[in-house]
């Protein structure tokens, strides 16, 4: 009675719960990342993404600058604080109101709005709300006026410069020099200081690197599985030890091979080692796969007269597909995302940087700590793999279980 048609066993719900959280755990961060990628570096700072539609208390400073006047013994300097020059330097989308103020760094809110504080001048100062101030002095003030600082309500701020500075390798100041001297943003993009050369270079790296292991892998698979000859059963043997074999073990060694033959550091260098990393794991699929096609098929065209090569190029490939397929999407993923080939195989420096490099050295290196840039920078990274995996899945799953069931 338990399998009553229309009805969901008990094994099955706890798969969709356990299949669900897993989703909304990959997805949590992802989102965080996308949100971040357009917010500003100050609110990062202070509030989660989750807070990135409400307003945020950010803390600034400015020099009240507005011209002194004389009142009695008194120098008096009164404006609004959000005029000032610094404060509009510094704010990109206004503040709504004041909720405290300071006159010291370490101490920016240690006074409410509105309250009187004395000053160090032999005076008082008094910051409201709505950003109006007084500040009295009993000594002449400073030409660039008296520093104060302030906590404000700032409304979110949401921005695509992040993006414009990942793609430019330029920020904001940089480019509206660049624009104003004649560039236009698409010029940007093509200088040396943007991503889009080291996009191409890692198109350059990635699609021959998934080519090649393909063609080797699936003659080798199909000899493997079909073709008998002495030491099969050995060859298969390595190829399954090679897939537990660490790739850095190798990274040394490969790396003096091709210097001795003229290659070190090239994209000749970086295609062959990431060929000679992936085959293993070609050959170990593709076998598997092919090894579970119908045999009949396959005596039936050396009946009638088919050789090896035909067999393979007419039969085995067009059937291997979703096996070939999914292969594809590993390796380029795991090719597009690399970064340990790329900074063994190709020069850090130069007109050979991969996007990955670009990343950890230009960015990462230099801004640890402006996860805006970061967040876009994953992004721009991922918008290829997104495509390839998202045209190619429906060939997935049927890759991976290649050879699990008869």
């Amino acid at each position: 009675m338990d399998n009553i048609a229309g009805q969901k066993s008990g094994l099955s719900i706890v798969t969709n719960v356990v299949v669900f959280l897993i989703v909304l755990i990959w997805l949590i961060p992802t989102v965080g990342l996308f949100v971040s990628s357009f917010r500003d570096r100050e609110q990062i700072s202070v509030s989660g993404w989750w807070e990135a539609p409400f307003s945020v208390e950010l803390t600034y400073r400015t020099r009240a600058d507005d011209a002194p006047t004389r009142d009695g013994d008194l120098y008096v300097a009164q404006g609004n604080i959000f005029e000032t020059g610094e404060v509009q330097d510094q704010f990109t989308s206004g503040a709504s109101s004041i909720a405290a103020f300071g006159l010291r760094g370490r101490e920016p809110g240690a006074f409410a709005a509105g309250e009187t504080a004395e000053n160090n001048d032999g005076g008082t100062v008094v910051v409201n709300a709505d950003g109006s101030y007084v500040y009295t002095s009993t000594e002449p003030l400073d030409e660039r006026g008296p520093r104060l600082y302030f906590l404000a309500e700032t409304p979110p701020d949401f921005t695509m410069g992040n993006y414009a500075q990942v793609l430019t390798g330029l920020d904001e100041e940089e480019r509206a020099q660049e624009i104003a001297s004649g560039s236009s943003f698409g010029e940007l993009l093509f200088e040396e200081t943007g991503i889009f050369r080291n996009f191409v270079n890692t198109l350059t790296v990635t699609i021959p690197a998934t080519i090649i292991p393909i063609l080797i892998a699936a003659f080798a698979a199909y000899a493997l599985a079909w073709m008998d000859f002495p030491g099969r059963g050995f060859l298969i043997a390595c190829v399954v030890g090679l897939l537990v074999v660490p790739l850095q073990l190798a990274l040394v060694p490969l790396l003096n091979l091709h210097n001795q033959i003229g290659i070190g550091q090239s994209f000749l260098g970086i295609w062959l080692a990431h060929t000679g990393f992936g085959l293993p794991l070609a050959v170990y699929l593709l076998r598997n796969y092919m090894v579970g096609l119908p045999r009949d098929i396959i005596e039936s065209a050396k009946v009638d007269g088919a050789t090896d090569f035909q067999i393979f190029t007419k039969i085995i490939l067009p059937l291997s597909f979703p096996a070939l397929a999914s292969f594809a999407i590993f390796q380029f993923l795991w090719t597009w995302n690399d970064l340990l080939v790329a900074k063994v195989f190709l020069p850090s420096a130069g007109d050979a940087q991969v996007m990955t490099v670009k990343i950890a050295d230009d960015l990462l290196g230099s801004r640890g700590g402006d996860w805006g840039i970061l967040a876009s920078a994953a992004f721009v990274s991922i918008a290829i793999p997104l495509i390839v995996f998202f045209s190619m899945q429906r060939y997935l799953v049927r890759g991976l279980l290649a050879g699990s069931v008869k």
